[in-house]
């Protein structure tokens, strides 16, 4: 049998194809940026005595979104450990302390995700890896789409962390603390202004 030069070439062409549309980059998600009015990272940490309530005051994210593929897009966010505050003075200087957060070494918390998964219409699945206190843990953050409409949307979601897994063990024999801390978070975005 004998393969002809112009049968040769279509074979290889409908072999390369796949491959080409494989290697062809996704189209670049676009920057979001934060509506901080209307937009906060908040937990709860139980207690004995009392379940304290308390956000972080100074933090930053660099938001990609594509939602015509939300697999493209991307979110990383940097807290400022030291802006935590649970409305007690004391209290939070007990948390900047080297037996909770340690922020003279530690300053900032930090989360980067490696991937982001359509669970269903309006959620999504964050998995990344978030750092306290210097160490890292993979975790995976769900993400409800309040609203996503011309390029400004709201997202929202909460999920649980063992703060012992993170190096932040301090206990106390009068009012012991539990090690789930529930983090809860709502961001609003805006898409970025057209260059003029």
């Amino acid at each position: 049998m004998t393969i002809t030069t112009r049968s040769f070439r279509l074979a290889a062409l409908a072999l390369a194809l796949p491959m080409l549309a494989a290697a062809r980059p996704l189209p670049d998600a676009k920057p979001h940026v934060v509506d901080k009015a209307h937009s906060e990272i908040n937990f709860v940490a139980d207690s004995r005595l009392l379940s304290a309530h308390g956000f972080f005051g100074k933090w930053d994210a660099d938001v990609k979104l594509d939602p015509t593929n939300w697999s493209a897009s991307s979110v990383s966010i940097s807290i400022d450990a030291a802006s935590i505050n649970t409305r007690n003075e004391r209290r939070d200087g007990h948390l900047r302390s080297a037996d909770f957060f340690d922020v003279e070494k530690h300053p900032t918390i930090t989360f980067k995700s490696v991937s982001v998964k359509q669970a269903a219409a309006n959620t999504l699945e964050i998995t990344g890896d978030l750092t306290v206190r210097g160490t890292t843990k993979r975790i995976t953050v769900p993400a409800s789409m309040v609203f996503y409409e011309e390029g400004a949307g709201r997202f929202k979601g909460s999920f649980v962390i063992d703060r012992m897994a993170y190096g932040v063990s301090y206990d106390s024999k009068l009012n012991p603390i539990q090690k789930d801390v529930q983090v809860q978070w709502d961001i609003a975005l805006n898409a970025p202004k057209p260059a003029n």
